[in-house]
């Protein structure tokens, strides 16, 4: 049964890969509103957890099958599902049984070595996650949601269910408006439970180091979006203000907290400072790509 779990998870992470490296490089389209690309990187962690999908002749995964990758239909109806497989390695899915013996014992071993390692990691997050927590116990109340702690050196947003805005000592005395605007943001996106589903994600696709590059895009991302949420409401001259206020943050390496001073800050100043607010056409424009994107990459082939 294990064995059988591990096959299909390679198979959707071979999926995963696929559509991560299509939105790595649509990302790059610079024109494209970091909130978008944001969201587009829910699709490669679909494919890392949904094995069966809707079958489409205009799918990604009907190009590739016509070089490698085999279709397992699951439901054939008005609409079809089936399960991509990449590995093509066994004779029957259900149970599955291999063409070879040496691929059952491979399997087999590799499952085994798969899910100590997964649990390891998952493991080692929330025992840090709790240690992280634990050392902010301490943080003294400012005001409404806001903390002043002097074991942190960003401003960052920690919790996921109770969120708390902590800042560093020293930032009380300083105008919070711009760091403030940054984390309720994070809050009102619920940016942290969805860094705790990415980590989680990565962890159990731990063998795929192309999962481990998007888990590292997705947060930098994350911020993106974030900041450009905020400069949606933002001025010319509040846009400045606000790059301003980014500078003089640290950048944040904990992957628990949503950070004011979090991704690459010198890509941030840049996106902020070439921030233009979306016309009526152009949010039509880009809603019909998303779906058109969505549709290929999700959907399996027939």
């Amino acid at each position: 049964m294990l064995s059988e779990v591990f096959y299909w998870l390679f198979n959707m992470s071979i999926s995963a890969s696929v559509a991560g490296i299509i939105i790595l490089i649509t990302g790059r389209i610079k024109k494209l509103p970091r909130r978008l690309v944001h969201m587009f990187w829910a699709i490669p962690f679909l494919r890392m957890w949904i094995p069966i999908g809707i079958t489409s002749k205009y799918s990604l995964m009907e190009l590739i099958s016509r070089f490698t990758t085999k279709t397992v239909v699951v439901y054939d109806g008005v609409l079809n599902f089936a399960m991509t497989n990449h590995v093509m390695a066994a004779n029957n899915y259900s149970p599955i049984t291999y063409k070879v013996s040496i691929l059952d014992k491979l399997f087999r071993t590799a499952s085994i070595i798969w899910i100590i390692v997964a649990a390891a990691i998952i493991i080692a997050t929330l025992v840090l996650y709790f240690i992280t927590k634990t050392e902010l116990q301490d943080a003294s109340h400012l005001r409404d949601n806001i903390y002043v702690s002097d074991r942190i050196s960003t401003p960052a947003t920690y919790g996921i269910f109770s969120q708390k805005i902590i800042i560093p000592k020293g930032y009380e005395r300083q105008d919070l408006y711009y760091i403030l605007a940054h984390e309720s943001v994070h809050i009102h996106r619920k940016d942290n439970l969805w860094r705790i589903v990415a980590v989680i994600s990565a962890s159990v696709h731990w063998f795929n180091p192309f999962i481990w590059l998007f888990l590292k895009k997705f947060l930098e991302e994350t911020e993106l979006a974030c900041d450009e949420r905020v400069l949606a409401e933002c001025d010319k001259d509040e846009k400045k203000s606000y790059a301003l206020a980014l500078v003089g943050c640290a950048e944040s390496k904990n992957v628990f907290a949503s950070a004011f001073g979090g991704a690459k800050i010198r890509v941030r100043i840049d996106n902020i400072l070439s921030y233009k607010k979306l016309s009526a056409i152009a949010i039509i424009s880009l809603t019909v790509f998303a779906i058109a994107i969505a549709y290929v990459l999700l959907t399996n082939a027939s």
